[in-house]
């Protein structure tokens, strides 16, 4: 009977401990919380005591665990999702694979290491939020447009977007002119109305189009 409720207690660390890492989780409103990461820590935890009890040391113990794995890597898929040439949700997912590891220590009986781990997962998910210039991804825009190139307009466009060449850049003839068609890269993120400005402060420039979906 004392056996028994050894277990239990594995199974309400396995509980605390994957609360602590869905509240983390419910502060940035993502959509795995604490109900996702407490249920799956638990039933990672519940599993691993199962197959660590009921087959007495067998090989389908080894074999259970394995299937948790694989289990749960399964349900981390259907969270990511590509939406408008973007992926989300794939930190959500390796977050939730690890609470899963996490529960399979508490089912295992290792203590410390589950204790340990989730104060790292928690600290990691959390220090790599922070706006740390290092950590920061430079977000780039595309942009495809038209101008009349008679001396230098080349160098002024490149000046206007912060960038110091262009991808893509074709040259054609028309009534006499010479026109640029170019795509090129920047950081520098722009509005329509910016965009409005700079054609009617540069009448050089045809035509400008945002393609970053390219």
């Amino acid at each position: 009977m004392d056996f028994d409720w050894m277990l239990l207690l594995d199974l309400l660390l396995s509980v605390l401990l994957g609360f602590v890492i869905g509240y983390e989780r419910k502060l940035r409103s993502k959509k795995a919380g604490i109900r996702t990461h407490t249920i799956v820590c638990f039933g990672a935890a519940l599993m691993m005591v199962i197959s660590k009890h009921a087959f007495d040391g067998s090989a389908d113990s080894a074999r259970v665990a394995a299937q948790i794995v694989s289990g749960v890597g399964f349900l981390g898929a259907g969270m990511i999702v590509y939406r408008q040439h973007e992926v989300y949700g794939l930190t959500t997912a390796a977050g939730v694979w690890a609470t899963a590891g996490i529960g399979m220590a508490c089912g295992a009986g290792q203590y410390i290491l589950a204790a340990g781990a989730t104060l790292i997962l928690v600290f990691v998910q959390a220090i790599l939020h922070l706006p740390l210039r290092p950590l920061v991804q430079k977000k780039s825009y595309s942009v495809r447009i038209v101008f009349i190139q008679k001396t230098d307009e080349n160098l002024k466009i490149k000046e206007l977007f912060g960038t110091d060449r262009f991808n893509k850049l074709v040259i054609t003839r028309e009534n006499g002119q010479i026109i640029y068609s170019a795509t090129l890269t920047t950081e520098k993120e722009f509005s329509s109305s910016w965009l409005n400005q700079l054609m009617e402060e540069n009448p050089f420039i045809c035509s400008v189009e945002r393609c970053d979906s390219d």
